[in-house]
């Protein structure tokens, strides 16, 4: 049975971060995962599932960290004031944590490190990895290919929100000159400032380039959920796969079915998904590692 998990802040320059460490019980570490959350509400509707895929994960022998990033969930700051920097670096110091908690036994390797990200946290683990050079496997769960998505999606939502209180408010025209002239922009009761919109708008689903690594292969596994079942991925999906195998790194494209829990109006679970990454994990893994302790203090600060 798995380890409850353990509630503790990272200081940040900023602020503290509030965390979940999620230890392994028993036998040998298998790899260290850290969880990077979607944005505003898609965070809260997906606690559940991410809750689910942690206790999962550290049964198998994986160790997981979720962090509250900057402005969001129970972190220090306000989410007007968050920046896109600001979340990278929460990525590196997160990341150093585990890999400082869970360090290599005596005359074996450090447990691999994944980053798993559910929507736009894909897009963080990306920009952070190429950024800080991070020697890192990935695990996207329905990723979103770039930020004008979240961007966009965001802006149908003050669109809706205009229709459903029935007055006349500025069209998505002037809602976008209104970032890019630098001023905030409140959505469904998150306020979007005009840096993150516009760090946001650049972020992509990409490698920064080759993996710089030798060997092991580094490893993406890519979740993608549907109602209906799915045989083969969309086409942006493919042209994305692609794009990070031609930097080196070997990506598993996993079609699993279930709802799209992280926007639904009731509380919705995915099972398949969760079974599929910890398949895929095993599978991803590099070979099996000696047991590694963590260190005094690993189940908090």
């Amino acid at each position: 049975m798995a380890q409850p998990p353990v509630a503790f802040f990272l200081q940040q320059p900023e602020g503290s971060r509030f965390c979940l460490h999620y230890p392994v019980s028993t036998g040998p570490v298998r790899g260290l995962c850290l969880y990077l959350h979607p944005l505003a509400e898609e965070m809260n509707k997906s606690r559940h599932m991410a809750a689910l895929g942690a206790r999962a994960f550290s049964e198998a022998g994986f160790a997981v960290l979720q962090i509250d990033l900057q402005g969001c969930g129970d972190s220090a700051g306000d989410f007007e004031t968050a920046s896109w920097r600001g979340w990278i670096s929460d990525v590196q110091v997160a990341s150093a944590w585990l890999r400082e908690h869970y360090p290599a036994a005596a005359g074996d390797k450090q447990p691999p490190l994944w980053l798993w990200g559910l929507r736009a946290g894909c897009l963080l683990a990306a920009a952070a990895a190429a950024q800080h050079q991070l020697d890192c496997h990935f695990i996207f769960w329905q990723p979103t290919l770039s930020g004008q998505q979240v961007l966009n999606q965001w802006l149908r939502l003050k669109w809706a929100e205009q229709l459903q209180a029935a007055h006349a408010g500025p069209d998505l025209a002037q809602v976008r000159q209104q970032m890019a002239q630098g001023s905030p922009v409140e959505i469904a009761g998150y306020t979007l400032s005009a840096g993150l919109a516009r760090d946001l708008e650049r972020a992509q689903l990409m490698p920064s380039g080759g993996t710089g690594r030798a060997a092991p292969q580094p490893n993406v596994q890519w979740l993608e959920v549907s109602m209906a079942p799915k045989t083969e991925p969309g086409a942006a999906t493919r042209a994305g796969v692609q794009a990070w195998r031609h930097c080196g790194y070997a990506v598993n494209v996993h079609l699993v079915q279930g709802p799209a829990f992280w926007q639904s109006s009731a509380l919705e679970t995915a099972p398949a998904l969760v079974s599929a990454s910890l398949a895929a994990l095993l599978q991803g893994i590099e070979p099996a590692h000696a047991v590694v302790q963590p260190l005094s203090g690993a189940r908090g600060v």
